[in-house]
């Protein structure tokens, strides 16, 4: 275990005590250890670079048409109350001689979520990636999630889905192309 670890089981421990319970009854006893492996793992994206997760894994392809993955999925922590949010991200780009190995592009998405995060900054990032580590004409990203910081607190909203998006380049400055990409999104796939 980490000397970090250490202190983050610690901290737990004392919260633990804080909130009213006894850290030392046989459900808890455990606890510190778990949460502590637990919040190193969500926030794992600190130790991460988009250039070590590219890892060479962009290639010469002379194509200008649209490539989108739709429906990968996102789990992370929002800043304000680390509560969970989940939900799906969706990425549009449009080459300029260079695309991404697939899984590159899920392992973006994951390095940034596996923050505490905002969902509009954690849209924006992905975005932004993907545009200067190709030099695409375009990029969309579009993030739809349910934050249980709205769920299980506050306004106690269960089914509000918050959906954020970012354009650049052409998605951007060309309607005709940012309406093909939403288009795609949206079509809804029988399963497979």
């Amino acid at each position: 275990m980490t000397e970090s670890n250490e202190k983050i089981e610690r901290l737990v421990r004392e919260l633990l005590v804080e909130l009213g319970e006894d850290p030392e009854r046989e459900g808890l006893v455990s606890t510190p250890k778990r949460v502590a492996a637990a919040l190193r793992y969500l926030t794992s994206g600190y130790q991460s670079d988009v250039e070590k997760l590219i890892n060479q894994a962009c290639f010469e392809q002379e194509t200008t048409s649209m490539v989108v993955v739709k429906d990968i999925e996102v789990y992370s922590l929002c800043e304000h109350h680390m509560l969970p949010f989940y939900g799906r991200c969706h990425i549009g780009y449009i080459p300029r001689g260079r695309v991404f190995g697939i899984s590159k592009l899920a392992r973006l998405v994951d390095m940034y979520a596996r923050r505490l995060q905002i969902q509009e900054r954690l849209t924006e990032q992905i975005a932004y990636a993907i545009k200067d580590s190709i030099n695409a004409d375009g990029v969309g990203v579009m993030i739809e999630a349910r934050h249980l910081c709205m769920m299980m607190r506050g306004v106690e909203k269960q089914n509000s889905m918050f959906v954020t998006s970012s354009v650049l380049g052409v998605f951007r400055t060309n309607p005709p192309t940012r309406e093909e990409f939403l288009s795609i999104i949206n079509r809804r796939r029988p399963d497979m």
